[in-house]
């Protein structure tokens, strides 16, 4: 075997171990439940269906289809596995180390420094973000078609092969596929022109001589302009990109080049990774000042360098050139940086200052094992601060506490933690952690709702539907919101009012399914059975699949004090329809079985289905242990579930 070769594979081997911890890693709630634990497509996996949705559907603001399948795969592969879908990303990242390294040895035929530029690419810890977070997916997945592209275009020119060159443009529109940040890669190609094919007569940045090959670059440049009007009208109907009254032009002028002044710091010093860096309010004019200076000052010696180091101008280049779709001109989200932006843009600058280090130890005449012993050095602390590093992203709880330990006033990682705190049953400590949230951001619908949903758990309807009419106030015509203000109005009582606000949920989104269950619910709270099946009915048409849905569906026909035989029937069917889609680990679900089961006269599988709501439930720490007890010991006894609910609700008299 080659040395070339030999160093890839252990380039990427040590990455796979490297990287091996977050196979014990779960989701997290950070756009995991868009792109795999809510999207019924994604988890539904690789069917002919899904992969349509994947090319039709504008979701989470992007249009990505390559994006969507790859977690489709894993989906029908490895079903809700977490660390599975985490170890996918490292094989991708892993790949990408070995073709970055046979790229730079393609380039320069100089092997140590293309493995420690390969080795900054693969251990720096600012890559954590990409690979350990699965949302990021498109990240790995896009750069591994990017590295493809530089591949075949490296042939393309090296060997004169017109197959590499269609082939390129291939593995650039499935990286478009994957990621539209890769837009800026025809101008990546231009660079790779001046150095180092040296393409361009004199290495000189004139139009003469450039017309040929930007000629050459067309077809790339047009699929450049499709993905920009394709993810322009993606984010524009994700509602994903920040308006100019929310972030002006002069803060985000000025925010771009703070942002790539300490996405460098970062590099020579990564500390306080986070997950989300919130904007500051206002950004101190010095600090922009100061950030402007050391990008001219670092540009205007690449350039005065140009003829003996044009490696430092393109890697230089580069670098500020991948970043430009994601610095902030165009604003999507409420974040003033991201770890994850300089997975593609790091490679140029570590190319260039690899390379001219390197070049700096020769003039100098650096003994060898002195160069190597520091380039070993410089690479195990990488590994060292990237093991670090991976240890927040073990779960959601974990990631945003570090977020609000390493910055200030972060209202969306506040968010984010009520969220995991919401999930674990801790409804104080969340309720705490959102109402901090909304100090800082009151404006933002989003907080609003997640406290009136906290609060509506804790039985505190009259403030929960205070929230969620603010949050409607800040999203005027959301049915989902009008939903919830109907509910707590159920939950206090005011069963007309509530029909009204499911009526005009209905009317607002007449495909959510929502509203006719909660109608149908609330309509069996008014002994108006008959109309509550026919609510229910119509649910179950706009969501045939959804396990909740077909769960509370059940137990209200469960309890349905007519024609209890067939309704119990009914709900039975629903209630082993909702058990097989939720995955056999809900325990309301195992529950509700057991309620249809005991109805029916089958004590012996309630008992059984009962028990295994309560052991689920305990292990999940859940606060209705008490209650599912209760029906065990009812069901024990041959009691049916019915007759308890009878006994204990009659009908409301509105």
């Amino acid at each position: 075997m080659s040395r070339p070769r030999l160093f890839a594979l252990l380039l990427a081997f040590i990455t796979l171990v490297v990287f091996l911890p977050v196979g014990q890693y779960s989701f997290v709630n950070y756009d995991d439940t868009d792109y795999v634990t809510e999207n019924a497509f994604v988890k539904g996996g690789l069917t002919a269906a899904n992969i349509h949705w994947a090319f039709t559907a504008f979701h989470a603001g992007n249009w990505h289809p390559l994006a969507w399948i790859s977690h489709m795969i894993d989906c029908s592969l490895f079903g809700p596995n977490a660390g599975a879908h985490h170890f996918m990303s490292v094989l991708l990242h892993a790949a990408n180390v070995a073709l970055l390294f046979t790229l730079l040895w393609r380039w320069t035929a100089r092997l140590w420094p293309s493995a420690l530029v390969a080795a900054l690419f693969a251990w720096h810890p600012l890559h954590v973000e990409s690979v350990a977070w699965i949302s990021e997916r498109k990240d790995v997945l896009s750069t591994f078609f990017a590295l493809l592209t530089l591949l075949h275009y490296t042939r393309f020119v090296q060997e004169k092969s017109q197959r590499h060159f269609w082939l390129a443009l291939l593995c650039f529109a499935l990286g478009l596929m994957a990621k539209p940040m890769l837009v800026t890669l025809p101008c990546v190609l231009l660079l790779l022109d001046v150095w180092p094919f040296r393409r361009v007569q004199g290495l000189e940045f004139r139009v003469q001589g450039w017309g040929k090959l930007v000629v050459e670059k067309l077809p790339f440049f047009a699929l450049t302009i499709g993905s920009c009007i394709l993810t322009f009208l993606a984010q524009k109907q994700g509602e994903a990109v920040v308006s100019l009254a929310k972030v002006s032009l002069s803060y985000r002028l000025q925010n771009a080049p703070v942002a790539v002044v300490t996405y460098l710091e970062k590099f020579f010093l990564p500390t306080d990774l986070c997950a989300i860096y919130p904007m500051h309010a206002k950004l101190a004019p010095l600090h922009v000042l100061a950030a402007v200076a050391v990008l001219i000052l670092i540009t205007v010696i690449a350039w005065r360098w140009r003829q003996d180091k044009p490696y430092m101008l393109v890697g230089w280049l580069w670098f500020l050139g991948t970043l430009v779709p994601v610095i902030g001109l165009v604003q999507v989200g409420g974040q003033a940086m991201a770890d994850r932006y300089t997975y593609i843009p790091s490679i140029g600058f570590f190319f260039a200052l690899v390379f001219l280090a390197a070049d700096f130890a020769a003039r100098i005449q650096t003994p060898k094992f002195i160069s190597l012993g520091f380039a070993a050095v410089v690479a195990l602390g990488c590994i060292i601060a990237t093991e670090f590093q991976l240890h927040y992203w073990r779960d959601s709880e974990t990631l945003f506490r570090r977020a609000i330990a390493v910055t200030k006033d972060n209202d969306i990682a506040l968010v984010n933690l009520g969220v995991a705190l919401d999930v674990q049953g801790r409804f104080d400590e969340a309720l705490d952690i959102y109402q901090q949230a909304a100090k800082l951001e009151s404006g933002r619908h989003q907080i609003h709702n997640n406290l009136g949903n906290i609060l509506d758990k804790l039985g505190r309807h009259a403030e929960s539907l205070v929230e969620y009419r603010e949050a409607l106030r800040l999203r005027p015509g959301d049915a989902i919101l009008q939903n919830a203000i109907g509910m707590e109005l159920a939950a206090l009582g005011k069963f007309d009012e509530a029909l009204a606000a499911f009526a005009e949920a209905m009317r607002l989104n007449p495909k959510l399914s929502g509203p006719y269950l909660e109608t149908g619910k609330t309509l069996f709270k008014l002994g108006r059975d008959a109309e509550g099946i026919q609510s229910f009915r119509l649910a179950l048409q706009l969501e045939p699949d959804n396990y909740q849905t077909l769960a509370s569906i059940a137990r209200h026909l469960a309890a349905n004090r007519n024609d209890a035989t067939r309704d119990g029937q009914t709900g039975l069917v629903l209630a082993i329809k909702a058990n097989e889609l939720s995955g056999r680990v809900q325990p309301m679900v195992f529950d509700i079985l057991g309620m249809a089961l005991s109805n029916t006269g089958d004590f012996t599988n309630a008992v059984v289905c009962a028990q295994n709501a309560l052991d689920l439930a305990t292990a999940n720490q859940m606060k209705n242990t008490s209650q599912i007890s209760e029906r065990l010991e009812l069901y024990k006894k041959q009691r049916p579930w019915r007759e308890s609910f009878i006994a204990t609700n009659a009908p409301v008299k509105n």
